[in-house]
């Protein structure tokens, strides 16, 4: 009896420990767990993301920059920036930007290209940041590499492009602009600026400032600093090329008339210049200025009758300082061409009608030609009372001394008798 007992003692734990088995629930695994847990957030974010999201427009709208930003951070900590996270890493990062703390606007931004690396708008706050807290290091690289996603933005171009020419980075200013005007064929703000990186970088502009016209042939600046370039370069015939069109287009600019005549001058057409200065004259008739110059381009050519009538023209225009020593300094240079090695009495006469115009030049306060005007007297070649007391009785009766020789035929002025002599 004992035994069958001990035996159904056995069968009957043997059945519970059965039946326990049976209904404990077996262990969950850890996959199931992640799960379970991502449900339940997925369950939260689901009631609290739209409702955030609307609290942090709202902020936003009203300009409570603090709450927006901490809007914010509760939508990223909860994970609710998946859905949109331009939107959230962006509006996160203005923000930000709105409370000036660049570096947090720095963060963000660096941590919503994580989720959009290639973000054209996300990287261009990201280099505002940049640029506001100094690393320019930084803000270059962010430009260049938005050049390269945003290929068409020229404003990313044109940044960079200045951003490189106040680091003294010539030659990336170059390539930026050249793909700048590949764009933008007749962006005259770039143009200019190509034209002076190629300065700044020591190389040769022309072929710039050449394009720059041959693309707007109508631009009057732009044919004078190409012609200005030309001049620089000693290529005078082909700034005279350039000027001529320059004219053509505006008949009535000065100052492309003025650089076309001293181009000619320079190449010593001097009939052309002469008559290139004789229409900018045409255009101000009040201008003495362009008179005398008109005198000094005759000088030159010695053509000493028409540069006596220009300065004359210039001392009853002005009868300034300037024009009188123009009028004296046509008689200095007629006397020095035509003078004879025995100085005659027709080279005192010039030189004494020289020195008479310097001299009213310097009381008027021009000098420009005090030391011709000592040269005369130190040299001792002016018509004074020896001379006077050499003349026969003819001249004497007469009262004054005129010139006869064929080089100073266009002279008509008379010298008369001094006092004293």
């Amino acid at each position: 009896m004992m035994i069958k007992s001990f035996y159904n003692k056995i069968l009957f734990l043997g059945a519970v420990s059965i039946f326990m088995t049976m209904c404990t629930p077996p262990e969950q695994s850890d996959a199931d767990s992640d799960a379970a847990e991502q449900a339940r957030l997925d369950s939260i974010r689901e009631v609290r993301c739209p409702r955030i999201f609307s609290s942090a427009a709202e902020f936003y709208k009203n300009r409570d920059w603090t709450a927006t930003v901490r809007a914010y951070d509760e939508l990223t900590d909860l994970g609710c920036d998946r859905d949109d996270p331009q939107e959230v890493y962006l509006f996160y990062a203005i923000a930000y930007e709105y409370m000036g703390q660049y570096d947090s606007s720095e963060y963000v931004l660096l941590k919503g290209l994580t989720f959009l690396p290639n973000n054209v708008d996300l990287r261009k706050r990201l280099a505002f940041s940049y640029e506001k807290q100094g690393k320019i290091s930084l803000q270059m690289d962010e430009l260049d590499r938005l050049s390269f996603l945003a290929p068409e933005d020229t404003k990313i171009k044109s940044d960079l492009a200045k951003l490189y020419e106040s680091q003294e980075r010539y030659d990336d200013q170059i390539a930026v602009l050249k793909d700048l005007l590949e764009i933008q064929p007749n962006n005259e703000a770039a143009q200019s600026d190509l034209a002076q990186a190629y300065e700044k970088s020591g190389r040769d502009p022309l072929d710039v400032y050449q394009s720059r016209f041959d693309n707007n042939p109508d631009n009057i600046s732009y044919g004078l600093d190409y012609a200005d370039k030309l001049m620089v370069a000693d290529r005078a015939n082909d700034a005279i090329k350039v000027l001529r069109q320059v004219v053509d287009v505006d008949p009535s600019s000065k100052i492309s008339l003025r650089k076309l005549a001293q181009a000619y001058d320079t190449s010593d057409r001097l009939t052309d210049a002469a008559k290139t200065y004789e229409k900018l004259f045409r255009l101000d008739p009040r201008d003495f200025r362009v008179a005398v110059k008109i005198s000094e381009v005759y000088i030159e050519d010695e053509d000493y009758s028409s540069a006596f009538n220009w300065a004359d023209k210039a001392v009853t225009l002005s009868g300034q300082g300037e024009a009188y020593g123009a009028k004296g300094n046509v008689y200095y240079k007629a006397f020095q061409s035509c003078r004879s090695n025995d100085i005659s009495t027709d080279d005192r006469v010039i030189a004494t009608f020289a020195y008479d115009e310097f001299k009213k030049a310097e009381e008027k306060g021009f000098s420009k030609y005090m030391r011709s005007k000592n040269w005369l007297t130190d040299n001792e070649v002016l018509f004074g009372k020896p001379q006077w007391f050499m003349m026969n009785s003819q001249v004497k009766n007469r009262g004054f001394v005129k010139t006869s020789s064929p080089c100073y035929s266009w002279v008509t002025e008379k010298l008369n008798k001094q006092k004293g002599w």
